[in-house]
């Protein structure tokens, strides 16, 4: 008697799609992240930890149908990324939001000023579970953690792997890595920074920054490396300068 193998999905079935693997990780995180600080009292944080470990499961379960999802070093990949992280900071508080660009367009049309807005509750494990710091600090280490692992394999296999490459052919498995191509590079960029609505100019120049190291290069690892080091940068700085609003 054969060995019983693993079940696979049935031939056709959409779990053999290659969108998959490279979009619902991501669209799992949107939807998890959606629902932080409006489903219970600290809500925001026990969110994150899921999200991040079941995206970070669902990538390594899925590594082998992410060939192109391999870390890689170059010197430009770190300098791309220490210079984006210091562009996201230096420009923070000199531009205006989208939701500020919004508001100040429905003014004009409207010649009524919006109600002003509820401030944002900051992100800041170690004043919400200030009497129990061992959780405090697993849920700020997981937090550096996802924001450098799993957000930038996340985030530039859905981008600049799946996204990019399926505004320049539907078969977007079929089309190289280093292929350059002027409208997918922009929309990217652009849809890419209106998903930083806070920062959406960094995000655009960061976009086109991390496009630029796949082409330059012909693979995705370096745009993963120079993603991780400015996550991993500006988390740094917000922690060491206590400015848990980059954190």
């Amino acid at each position: 008697m054969e060995p019983a193998s693993r079940p696979k999905a049935p031939s056709g079935s959409w779990l053999e799609m290659p969108e998959v693997p490279r979009a619902l990780p991501f669209v799992l995180f949107l939807l998890v992240g959606a629902l932080a600080g409006k489903s219970f009292p600290g809500s925001e944080y026990w969110l994150y930890a899921a999200k991040t470990i079941a995206v970070g499961a669902l990538l390594w379960i899925w590594r082998r149908r992410i060939p192109e999802m391999r870390w890689a070093f170059s010197v430009e990949a770190v300098v791309v990324g220490l210079a984006i992280a210091a562009l996201w900071l230096g420009l923070d508080g000199k531009i205006p939001t989208l939701g500020e660009l919004w508001d100040l367009g429905r003014k004009l049309v409207t010649g009524k000023a919006p109600d002003p807005a509820k401030a944002a509750e900051i992100w800041n494990p170690i004043a919400y579970f200030k009497d129990q710091p061992l959780l405090a600090y697993g849920m700020l280490a997981l937090r550096v953690a996802g924001r450098s692992l799993v957000v930038p394999a996340m985030e530039e296999v859905f981008y600049r792997s799946f996204f990019y490459r399926m505004i320049i052919s539907p078969k977007f498995a079929e089309v190289p890595l280093g292929t350059r191509d002027a409208k997918a590079w922009i929309v990217t960029s652009v849809v890419f920074g209106a998903c930083h609505p806070e920062h959406w100019l960094p995000g655009i120049l960061c976009g086109a920054a991390y496009q630029w190291l796949v082409i330059r290069r012909g693979r995705l690892g370096d745009a993963m490396l120079a993603h991780a080091v400015t996550n991993l940068a500006i988390s740094a700085y917000a922690i060491a300068m206590g400015r848990w609003e980059f954190s």
